[in-house]
């Protein structure tokens, strides 16, 4: 059984990293849109949400160091994904942001 502790923090995870990943794909409609001022208010805020799910993940890993270690649940796995594809969407996100100002200085 997962202890309670654990648990709070892979719920901090995913919830966060979620929102994040939210937050960097609304940026890219944004950016296509031409509100690049909303875009990058919107990456901030992933930046931040990112960051906190990022700093449960670092509590998490350095449980793993002790004596009693941290069992692996598949919620586990789920909260590193979606930590994983929350930072690839951040990258993303920038990516597409650069291209859509190019385009619409352009114009």
């Amino acid at each position: 059984m997962m202890n309670e502790e654990m648990e709070e923090f892979l719920v901090t995870i995913i919830s966060n990293v979620g929102a994040a990943r939210s937050c960097y794909i609304e940026a890219i409609h944004d950016a296509k849109a031409g509100n690049f001022h909303k875009a990058k208010e919107l990456i901030k805020e992933g930046e931040s949400l990112f960051y906190l799910g990022h700093e449960a993940h670092l509590k998490l890993l350095s449980q793993e160091g002790t004596k009693n270690g941290c069992p692996i649940y598949l919620i586990t796995l789920h909260a590193e994904d979606q930590l994983m594809s929350a930072e690839g969407f951040h990258i993303i996100a920038q990516e597409f942001m650069d291209v859509y100002e190019s385009i619409h200085a352009k114009q």
